[in-house]
């Protein structure tokens, strides 16, 4: 395994992050609970979120009450996923995903690495179409309906580019600007479609159903259950001593609040709009705003909200890149130059796919954000299972680094586990909740009456499968080890720390 000395870091924000998937020593810990709070409510007062809300009305039909009651369900459920990952950050001092091979093995993380990657590919792409078009109003340059906004898409992305560079700190602060920001102009927008539109009219008109419910509630889950490989990657700074229970319901209450307000949003354009909405979401947005003054501003929250999401995003992306690549050369850092040219080929990618995007936004975007759902519920069960239940927050931090070391290369219980949390769902899968199934019908939707729970069952069967076997195989230390240099050069103490907290919420 191959060592590099630590760099100097400095606590100004605007100083480059110079780690990436080493373990933050104890002298660099910092901030409080609340940090994931602002970030999370922040990330997600956002445009997507928002275009999410409008697709369960848009091409779910859902009447509009029953949509907003089930993406409440979906949030609280998913909500308590990723934020029972986040609380794994102040403990390891580890991105997320570099966890993932106390389960897969050091080599055998690379499966969901790449997956993670695509997500991240995938959401930043989607982020930089909807914010090149808010910058293209923005400076009041137009294009035709189907056209790529490239010019607000280059824009965007040379910001997404910056503040990824600069790195956490950076993020964070952009959290508490974005949640202020958010705040304020959503405020304004419910004040506006309350007074320019007959709102009320529109309830009652749309479907009802229990599989019209359900897929409302999967779109809300999956939202919240997609950042589980994102969460720890922003509470990793935060002091190891940093109560569970905090961490947990910071994350949890930032997050599910930011996107229910912003889903609901959605749902009112899409239940008001009509052929109002054929310039776009932004544009309707623009638009309902009213004077030109004020959509300028709604452009710029916009724009803050979304560079928010999207940093999270290229941000993320590099960490699972490094994490796969280090998979294969033992290293446990890389240099700052490395991580900055990294973000900069990640961010470029996002801006040709996001450019070469079909006009058919809606439906590819809702496609995208179930299936996700479907390859990351068996990751994420695993996870935690192991986490809370297997290893009992006890991890050989060193070991994570060497294939030889106690995680091995590939860990064959964890995979087969994931390939059969996948493989379960597709009995419940239906082509009214993931129209890119063509004709194809799961043979127990019928029975459900075009009810999709093919999420819910690999929840329990993943748990069901993984559990049981991972505690007969997995022989997890007696105590969290941690590397060498965590804490000697404060303490002079040996590496071995005993876990004082139960994972509690």
């Amino acid at each position: 395994m191959t060592h590099q000395p630590a760099e100097d870091t400095s606590t100004s924000t605007l100083s480059v992050e110079q780690r990436t998937i080493d373990m933050v020593p104890k002298n660099e810990r910092h901030g409080t609970p609340m940090s994931q709070f602002t970030l999370w409510f922040g990330g997600n007062m956002q445009i997507t979120a928002i275009v999410t809300g409008l697709i369960t009305v848009a091409i779910f039909q859902a009447e509009p009450l029953t949509a907003i009651i089930a993406l409440i369900v979906g949030n609280v459920i998913g909500g308590i996923s990723m934020a029972l990952h986040s609380a794994q950050g102040p403990r390891m001092g580890l991105p997320q995903m570099i966890s993932s091979r106390v389960q897969f093995g050091v080599r055998g993380a690379t499966l969901p690495l790449v997956l993670v990657i695509c997500m991240y590919l995938g959401f930043a792409s989607t982020g930089a179409a909807l914010s090149g078009d808010a910058i293209n109003h923005l400076i009041d340059l137009t294009t035709e309906p189907g056209e790529a906004p490239i010019t607000g898409i280059l824009i965007f992305g040379a910001l997404t580019a910056i503040v990824s560079i600069f790195g956490y700190r950076l993020i964070h602060v952009m959290g508490r600007v974005a949640t202020i920001a958010g705040i304020l102009g959503f405020a304004y927008l419910f004040i506006r479609i309350f007074t320019a539109y007959d709102v009320s009219a529109s309830f009652g008109v749309g479907q009802t159903g229990i599989a019209t419910f359900m897929v409302c509630v999967t779109l809300g889950a999956s939202w919240q259950m997609t950042y589980a490989p994102y969460v720890a990657d922003y509470s990793r700074y935060l002091p190891a001593d940093t109560p569970v229970r905090k961490t947990f319901w910071a994350t949890f209450l930032g997050s599910v609040t930011g996107t229910q307000i912003s889903m609901t949003m959605g749902v009112l354009i899409g239940a008001v709009s009509g052929n109002d909405l054929l310039g776009g979401p932004v544009g309707f947005l623009g638009v309902l705003a009213g004077p030109v003054y004020a959509a300028l501003v709604i452009y710029l929250v916009i724009i803050v909200g979304k560079l928010t999401a999207n940093t999270l995003n290229a941000y993320g992306g590099i960490m699972c890149t490094v994490t796969a690549i280090t998979s294969f050369n033992a290293r446990t850092r890389i240099t700052s130059r490395a991580r900055s040219l990294y973000i900069i080929v990640f961010v470029a990618l996002t801006m040709v796919i996001a450019i070469a995007a079909s006009a058919d936004f809606l439906n590819n975007f809702k496609n995208f954000v179930l299936l996700l759902l479907a390859v990351f519920i068996p990751w994420s069960i695993i996870n935690l299972v192991d986490y809370y239940l297997v290893s009992k927050e006890r991890i050989d931090i060193p070991a994570l680094y060497d294939r030889r070391g106690r995680y091995g290369s590939v860990n064959w219980v964890a995979l087969s586990s994931y390939a059969i949390g996948i493989v379960v769902q597709i009995p419940f899968l239906t082509n009214e909740t993931y129209s890119v199934l063509g004709d194809y019908n799961g043979v127990f939707s019928h029975v459900l009456g075009g009810m999709d729970i093919s999420w819910i069952v690999s929840m329990i069967v993943t748990f069901c499968v993984y559990y049981p076997w991972a505690k007969r195989t997995m022989r997890p230390p007696a105590e969290m080890i941690y590397p060498p240099e965590y804490s000697a050069e404060q303490t002079g103490r040996i590496n071995v720390v005993p876990v004082h907290e139960e994972a509690t919420i």
